[in-house]
């Protein structure tokens, strides 16, 4: 299988959401570290294991064209009604045009137990505090935010992370 940094022509055409496979895990990692302009890149490794360990929990879009978006979550051990989006990317070609909203209603809906959406957002990434806004208002459930981790539990300068807590919504 071949990657390759741009694809050619950007993606066009239908775009499915799929649960991830473990031969996705490359191109969420080269996703998050070419084209997602606010995620810390892991290792390739770990794009791997969480398709396999996390993929029910989350979903990678596809064009013909190859993966164009994903979202990681996972339900979170201690309240299994909340699934948390960790971790998200869109192609560049596609920002703006409801492709990450699609996702995250595709994960917030992805077992009948979750109830709760969460996520953490760094005060300078405004794209994920609205996309998680605008999934409170269309759900019409209640959205908490409140500080999380401060800046300083982070090396190197990392932004502090507010926690959105959204529900409970209608599975």
């Amino acid at each position: 299988m071949s990657f390759t940094t741009d694809p050619k022509p950007p993606h066009t055409g239908e775009i499915r959401l799929e649960t991830p496979r473990l031969e996705d895990g490359h191109a969420i990692w080269r996703l998050a570290r070419e084209h997602a302009k606010t995620v810390d890149v892991n290792s390739p490794y770990f794009y791997l294991l969480w398709c396999r360990d996390f993929a029910k929990t989350s979903v990678v879009a596809r064009s013909a064209d190859g993966l164009c978006g994903y979202i990681i979550g996972f339900a979170r051990p201690d309240d299994p009604e909340t699934v948390f989006a960790w971790q998200s990317g869109v192609h560049a070609t596609l920002r703006g045009k409801g492709l990450a909203r699609r996702m995250i209603d595709h994960i917030a809906h992805a077992d009948p137990r979750f109830r709760y959406l969460e996520g953490t957002v760094t005060p300078d990434n405004t794209a994920s505090e609205n996309l998680l806004r605008s999934f409170a208002r269309d759900h019409g459930a209640p959205l908490k935010q409140m500080p999380f981790m401060g800046a300083e539990l982070f090396p190197d300068g990392h932004e502090p992370e507010a926690l959105f807590r959204i529900g409970p919504y209608d599975a």
